[in-house]
């Protein structure tokens, strides 16, 4: 059997370590091949270590790829339906300007108006929803300013503070991210909500009044 089908006996004689003329190695020669081995060993072990860190960054890139093609396709449509929000609100306020007594009208012409533009209101609201955009309902929920615009306060003393009572304008999201805040009133001298979450400050939110938040409806 030469070196070739051995490689214990061609790593041997690569460190130099050869038998004696007995076939047996010295004790320097067992050591140098022992060294060797362990050399070897750890070359593999540190192989081993950069191909499952390689593999792990291979799979957190692919993972990060794949969240940013979602989100990417979430929020293209973003600056689109916003604009089509406008015109959402527009025939709501067409639907709610028409007197009751209109409404009970015998004048087939003008109940088959109405119900074109509840219907058209209608499929505008499920084109929406079904490309993610959903509508906010905030009404006896606690403020949350990531999400809604104070625009008044309403004095209740019965009613937990920062409490949305009303909703002026009906707020948007798109995923998880605001496309429109709601535009609400909120309750004032009431005790105080419990937390939504802990903020380490140990105070009361506020929902003091003022301008709508343009940095809530910027773009995602």
């Amino acid at each position: 059997m030469n070196a070739e089908d051995n490689p214990i006996e061609a790593m041997d004689e690569a460190n130099g370590a050869k038998p004696d003329a007995s076939g047996e190695y010295t004790a320097d020669q067992a050591e140098q091949a022992n060294a060797a081995l362990m050399e070897l060993g750890k070359e593999v072990e540190e192989l081993r270590d950069k191909l499952l860190r390689t593999a792990a960054e291979a799979e957190n890139v692919r993972r990060r790829s794949q969240r940013e093609v979602a989100d990417a396709k979430s929020f293209s449509i973003a600056n689109f339906a916003r604009d089509m929000l406008g015109v959402a609100d527009n025939l709501t306020r067409a639907l709610e300007a028409i007197p009751e007594d209109a409404r009970k009208n015998d004048d087939p012409g003008f109940a088959a108006l109405i119900e074109g533009v509840e219907l058209t209101q209608k499929s505008m609201h499920g084109a929406l929803q079904r490309h993610g955009v959903v509508k906010l309902e905030p009404e006896g929920e606690r403020f949350d300013p990531n999400f809604h615009q104070a625009m008044f306060e309403v004095p209740n003393p019965d009613m937990p503070n920062n409490t949305v009572v009303q909703v002026v304008q009906a707020g948007y999201r798109i995923g998880e991210r605001v496309l429109r805040p709601a535009m609400v009133g909120v309750s004032k001298g009431g005790p105080k909500a419990a937390p939504a979450g802990d903020t380490g400050s140990g105070q009361e939110d506020s929902a003091e009044p003022g301008p709508p938040d343009e940095m809530a409806t910027r773009d995602a």
